[in-house]
């Protein structure tokens, strides 16, 4: 039997920065990525990689991720009545993912990291370890797996749909107007919206998200309308349309003692205002890796340097998301973001990042939005 001191399951963006992690922590250490796919692959996403992330990347020398691609300076948010409509306090990066990926998995083969394909279907926990599919003995494992993480169901934890999964449905097609992401909602059940996010090559990530909730479907074909009605601007034929399944935060599983770390989407890190996955996946995947070289210890300190990290954030979170599903209380939120820029800012942190909205800030933009206004 093999013998690891990690071995890291899926090789997106929490994987790949769980390796590199565990390595930066002990740079002798045996380190397994392991992947289903080879790469560079594509994923479903949004491929918005916000400001809250470099700071991490620079933190492990991986800022170069990101090269290349142009920074959008404006973002958009609303329904469409309402636009709000302001220049970003820091710009967001739009990457495919099949590049973001790809460029992390070979950073953290150049960190020590031995990157192998194969697909997980076994774990078991032990005394002195975490048995692999009967030949690899890991000393931690990180899962990093994805929405349907065979880890998780191995371990025996759920993640509750109705009310808390999202499905999003995405293509690739030439940019409608450039330099400007925008975020545009339905009004209903948030998140159930298109984005518009220019890649800055002439081709923009455009697709539409929407929520299961119990006695309504949600169908591809429901899907592709909420983008023709969102995004009319846009021809849907042709474009190569791929849907994925989204568990939100809201319904997290318990982050569990012992070896195994449930990272990014298997953890349920997904951000339920914005259905955001990338900055979650990131932070948690960094964590996971600086714990691993804990051993039984691993899964305690992990789960509260994440809480530590993201406990007050996630409270605003479900309170927004919240607010945003009572359509009178949306529309009023997004007047105040169009009155206010500040406030729109922390509004974009909160849907992208580990941001918070601060109170008067907020009761600032609404009196603002109640004003007549001018000329």
């Amino acid at each position: 039997m093999e013998s690891w001191d990690v071995v890291v399951v899926g090789a997106g963006p929490a994987g790949s920065m769980a390796a590199i992690a565990a390595l930066r922590v002990n740079p002798s250490a045996r380190v397994l990525l392991l992947d289903r796919e080879d790469f560079p692959r594509d994923k479903v996403c949004g491929d918005g990689v916000a400001a809250h992330v470099l700071p991490l990347l620079a933190r492990y020398d991986v800022r170069h991720v990101v090269d290349g691609y142009q920074p959008v300076t404006r973002f958009s948010l609303g329904t469409a009545e309402i636009e709000a409509s302001h220049p970003l306090r820091e710009p967001l990066h739009i990457v495919p993912r099949a590049v973001l990926d790809a460029r992390l998995v070979e950073a953290a083969q150049k960190a020590g990291a031995e990157l192998r394909r194969h697909t997980v279907r076994t774990v078991v926990r032990q005394a002195d370890g975490v048995v692999v599919d009967g030949d690899l003995l890991a000393g931690v494992v990180v899962a990093a797996d994805g929405a349907e993480s065979v880890v998780r169901r191995q371990l025996g934890l759920r993640h509750e749909r109705d009310g808390h999964t999202a499905v999003a449905i995405r293509a690739y097609l030439p940019t409608a107007e450039a330099n400007k992401a925008r975020i545009i909602g339905r009004g209903r059940d948030w998140p159930a919206y298109a984005w518009d996010f220019p890649i800055g090559t002439g081709q923009s990530n455009v697709g539409y998200i929407d929520l299961l909730r119990a006695g309504r479907s949600v169908t591809r074909e429901s899907l592709l309308e909420g983008v023709a009605a969102l995004l009319p601007e846009y021809e849907l034929e042709g474009g190569a349309w791929r849907a994925h399944r989204l568990p939100l935060s809201t319904a997290r599983p318990a982050l569990p003692d012992g070896r195994i770390l449930l990272t990014g989407d298997a953890a349920a890190l997904v951000n339920p205002m914005s259905g955001e996955g990338i900055f979650y996946a990131a932070v948690s995947g960094a964590l996971a890796g600086e714990s691993a070289h804990l051993g039984q210890a691993a899964g305690a300190a992990y789960r509260t340097t994440l809480l530590r990290r993201l406990r007050r954030h996630f409270r605003h979170t479900s309170a927004a998301v919240r607010f945003c599903r009572v359509g009178p209380a949306a529309r009023g939120g997004f007047r105040a973001a169009a009155a206010d820029a500040r406030f729109f800012n922390q509004l974009v942190d909160v849907a992208m990042g580990d941001g918070v909205v601060n109170p008067l800030v907020a009761a600032r933009a609404c009196v603002r939005a109640a004003l007549p206004s001018r000329g």
